[in-house]
């Protein structure tokens, strides 16, 4: 863990400045219970051509909720890493869940993997959104890095799965 703490706590040294804090918090809102992935995936539900897409997206967030935030999260209960370093001062409101794995890592790469396997263009997109969304986790010092690791491999698993189920039943 101590590896862990010396990559948050490079983050924070070397990276951090007035900007970047607030790019960052506005990079983890649109993260925040996965609105801006929900809202894509319903969004994408109204259109033909699209809803394929979209019911992918929604499928990967569910997956992703019943692993992560209802089986994972409370089954771990790891603390998160603010909470066990000293002398760190937050700049957003301090979740209330547990760290591992992380839900806004998982969630982003859940929907921006279905995405991508349904449309390249569009899917790399969103996989830079995933990976900035997740970044910002560690930058504001909300989860160890292997929590952002372990949700964004979660995700990208709840993702291409939906993906899959999608395309079968489309046959």
């Amino acid at each position: 863990m101590s590896f862990e703490f010396a990559i948050l706590d490079f983050i924070r040294e070397y990276l951090s400045c007035p900007l970047l804090d607030s790019v960052m918090k506005f990079i983890t809102f649109l993260g925040d219970a996965g609105w801006i992935w929900i809202l894509t995936g319903v969004t994408l539900l109204f259109f033909k051509k699209t809803r394929r897409i979209g019911t992918a997206i929604c499928l990967a967030l569910i997956f992703n909720l019943v692993v992560t935030n209802i089986t994972l999260k409370p089954l771990i209960a790891r603390t998160r890493p603010f909470d066990l370093a000293e002398g760190i001062k937050l700049i957003t409101d301090k979740p209330t869940d547990f760290s591992f794995p992380s839900g806004h890592s998982s969630a982003s790469f859940a929907a921006s993997v279905a995405i991508f396997c349904n449309n390249k263009k569009y899917g790399a997109f969103a996989l830079v959104l995933a990976l900035l969304i997740a970044f910002s986790r560690l930058y504001l010092y909300l989860h160890f890095p292997s929590d952002v690791l372990a949700g964004s491999i979660i995700g990208s698993v709840c993702g291409y799965i939906s993906y899959l189920i999608i395309k079968r039943i489309k046959k």
